[in-house]
């Protein structure tokens, strides 16, 4: 499937307000208009499209949808033929639902561990649109996609891994350095990160671990580390970089409870010539400071609840 990247993410949470201030103030993401025929939801851009991460409200706090951008409308038609041939159930998106996420047309699937999937094509923008909400140099969206993802999952056998790899044609990139087994993918049209989702294994447990995002300058990621540190607020990993990317990033939790890894390239990613295989996470620094899994890890039964 020719897929560029994680087009958008929606998260439901119960932390609206929280949201709706830290969105902007620490992370410097800009709120965009909403959809008028979801008014309740918080929209933030990222960069010049519609936009890029929507928050939902809910009576808890999970991912609720991961959405995939197709290349154009022929690998679009493509990539829903090869969902009915290895009999993968979709569902197409009506025209309400089209608008909310400022697309043309979408489909919706899950995956064997449960997560709720979209795939898309052409998500409406205007170009020099994007304002931060406060004193930021910006996010890398562009072609590469939002960022990356690492999903939680109690089983991880080969239905997943043939999900991925032979349904999606996503590349494989290996296992990580940490005590858990984490699987890395990315996918085929993606050329500049390493992977853009990852699942770890942790039986009996579901829920969002990360979200990785991408920003302009190293300034960046030391403003955001002063603002976490001022604001007091949860950091999971400190300033580091990771064995198998030439970047600088470190993590805190959002009111969500999941964390997002605030990213800046030292240098551009060297491909993968061989299997990730690291002797450790990360070269310098990351020194665990908090779980590694957050709240908003939960167990399948809560977090795939109606």
């Amino acid at each position: 499937m020719n897929i560029i990247g994680i087009g958008y993410l929606g998260f439901e949470s119960t932390e609206m307000e929280e949201w709706r201030t830290y969105g902007p103030e620490v992370m410097g993401f800009q709120i965009t208009g909403s959809p008028e025929n979801d008014p309740d939801s918080i929209y933030f851009k990222l960069d010049d499209r519609r936009h890029r991460i929507a928050i939902h409200p809910g009576e808890i706090d999970r991912i609720a949808y991961i959405g995939w951008e197709a290349r154009n409308r022929v690998d679009f038609v493509a990539a829903c033929e090869r969902f009915k041939e290895y009999n993968v159930e979709i569902t197409f998106g009506d025209a309400e639902l089209c608008e909310k996420r400022g697309v043309k047309e979408l489909i919706r699937f899950r995956d064997p561990a449960g997560y709720q999937h979209e795939l898309f094509y052409a998500q409406k923008w205007t170009p020099r649109s994007f304002v931060a909400g406060r004193p930021h140099g910006g996010f890398i969206c562009d072609d590469r996609g939002v960022g990356h993802i690492v999903l939680i999952t109690p089983e991880f056998g080969p239905e997943l891994e043939l999900f991925l790899l032979e349904i999606m044609e996503f590349n494989w990139y290996g296992w990580g350095a940490g005590k858990g087994k984490t699987g890395f993918f990315r996918s085929k049209l993606n050329t500049q990160t390493s992977h853009d989702i990852a699942f770890g294994f942790a039986p009996g447990r579901m829920g969002v671990q990360h979200v990785g995002l991408f920003v302009n300058a190293v300034r960046d990621v030391g403003e955001t580390f002063d603002i976490v540190k001022q604001q007091e607020l949860p950091l999971m990993m400190t300033l580091g970089q990771h064995t198998q990317d030439p970047h600088m990033s470190f993590y805190h939790f959002n009111p969500s409870g999941f964390a997002f890894e605030t990213i800046a390239e030292l240098e551009p990613w060297h491909g993968d010539p061989f299997e990730l295989n690291p002797e450790k996470m990360s070269t310098w620094g990351h020194e665990i400071v908090g779980p590694i899994l957050g709240p908003s890890v939960k167990t399948p039964e809560e977090l795939l609840q109606e």
